[in-house]
């Protein structure tokens, strides 16, 4: 299969570029106090020394500082994007200059080039692997299968990455051990909730340059991704309502005091549609029709399948860019429906994306980087399949993150470490 260069072949002006990406990835790394705790570990005892890491992420700064420290760490480390439109050329470029780490990543390429990142990055033969998604993994399953048995382990980060690991898992087609990253406390109670809530509104914000207040929002889904995002427009004064096909989550919704219907009822009313379920097919042709003129879409969850375009294509009849990264597209009877970043994720592919909080990434990239050094030290303890982190590595980077922040906790005594022990003690 043919393969792709390292970005630093393929774009011009690398000196620049790499002096930007340079300054990006320092200012991230000043405010991620847990990766910097790490940074001390892993270059004095260089747990990750022999391993090869391949990487499918949103090449920007924040996830630049994970990839430094796996180097640092002692690993050789290639990585490409995960999202054709969420990668930073020049933080590329200067990832790439490091003597080793390897990027592929570039912003913008299409397809068949997107897939060329990923199979060059298997040509390293990684011995770990770290996904966004599930792209990486999966390819490596199905074109790449003589290279199962050199891989120990890998982790993955989202929600729609582990729905597809699952699935995977559950037909018997998994075939080494995966960290489920997303579903540990410290991802996703506060990247899930905190940093796709204000990272999520803060792009569609600067993207349109409209506000909040007054808005009716309609949020699709209420999963943590769901939840951090109509939390933060119900924050910023907007009317949020919740759309949900799970009951349990539809009557938390509820009883949280959003407003909760289906989506043919909230077509009609909202203002701004935000999906964040994995799933496809959440606003399609019948609501599009039903939509008031102007209506912005955007997608916070991680593929681009949640807005129906080819439906919205086929409804309209004129299409064009009213703003950098808004997509008019005017209905036949005069409406007009925008989508911002193509429908992609927006708070990472919209033309302003800066992705998630730093400090918020710090904490997820510390649980990556600690499921990394699992992996390499203790990963012949781990069967095919898909695997919670263990706890103690979860509680680790919530100590590390404490300690920086200079948080103290109370301690239990020994009455009551028994006590709570102990089933024979009653009223």
């Amino acid at each position: 299969m043919e393969t792709a260069a390292p970005i630093s072949e393929r774009v011009p002006d690398v000196d620049a570029k790499h002096e930007s990406g340079r300054q990006k990835i320092d200012w991230a790394r000043e405010h991620m106090p847990i990766l910097s705790a790490l940074e001390d570990e892993f270059t004095a005892e260089r747990p990750l020394s022999g391993q090869t890491v391949g990487m499918a992420l949103h090449v920007e700064a924040k996830t630049a500082a994970l990839v430094e420290l796996l180097a640092e760490g002692g690993a050789e480390v290639a990585i490409t994007g995960c999202n054709p439109l969420s990668t930073h050329d020049d933080v590329s470029v200067a990832l790439d200059a490091h003597e080793n780490i390897t990027s592929y990543a570039e912003h913008g390429i299409d397809d068949t080039e997107y897939y060329e990142g990923i199979d060059a990055v298997i040509d390293h033969e990684p011995t770990i692997t770290v996904d966004d998604g599930g792209d990486l993994v999966f390819r490596i399953h199905e074109e790449y299968p003589e290279l199962v048995d050199s891989i120990i382990g890998g982790t993955e980060e989202t929600t729609t990455g582990v729905h597809r690991l699952r699935a995977m898992d559950a037909d018997g087609a998994l075939d080494y051990p995966m960290f489920n990253v997303n579903d540990t406390p410290m991802k996703h109670l506060f990247d899930n909730v905190h940093g796709t809530g204000e990272s999520a509104l803060a792009n569609i914000a600067m993207t349109t340059n409209l506000s909040w207040a007054g808005k009716t929002v309609v949020v699709a889904g209420f999963g943590y991704c769901g939840r951090g995002v109509a939390k933060k427009a119900r924050g910023q004064n907007a009317h949020v309502i919740v759309t949900e096909i799970d009951p349990r989550r539809a009557l938390e919704a509820h009883m949280e005091g959003y407003e909760v219907t289906s989506m043919d009822d909230a077509a009609e009313r909202g203002d701004v549609f935000v999906t964040t379920t994995g799933n496809r097919d959440v606003v399609t042709a019948d609501h599009f029709e039903d939509m008031q003129d102007g209506v912005v879409l955007a997608n916070a969850g991680h593929f681009d399948v949640e807005i129906n375009l080819e439906d919205l294509r086929d409804l309209s009849v004129n299409e064009r860019e009213v703003r950098d990264g808004v997509q008019e597209y005017e209905l036949a009877d005069g409406s007009r429906v925008n989508v911002l970043a193509e429908g992609r994720l927006v708070n990472l592919a919209s033309p302003v994306s800066l992705g998630h909080p730093v400090e918020v990434m710090d904490q997820s990239f510390g649980v990556q980087a600690v499921c990394v050094r699992e992996l390499a030290t203790h990963g012949d303890g781990y069967d095919d399949g898909l695997h919670d982190v263990p706890d103690a590595l979860d509680r680790e980077v919530a100590e590390l993150k404490l300690d920086a922040e200079g948080i103290e906790l109370d301690e239990l005594t020994d009455v009551q470490r028994e006590y709570m022990d102990s089933w024979q003690h009653g009223t």
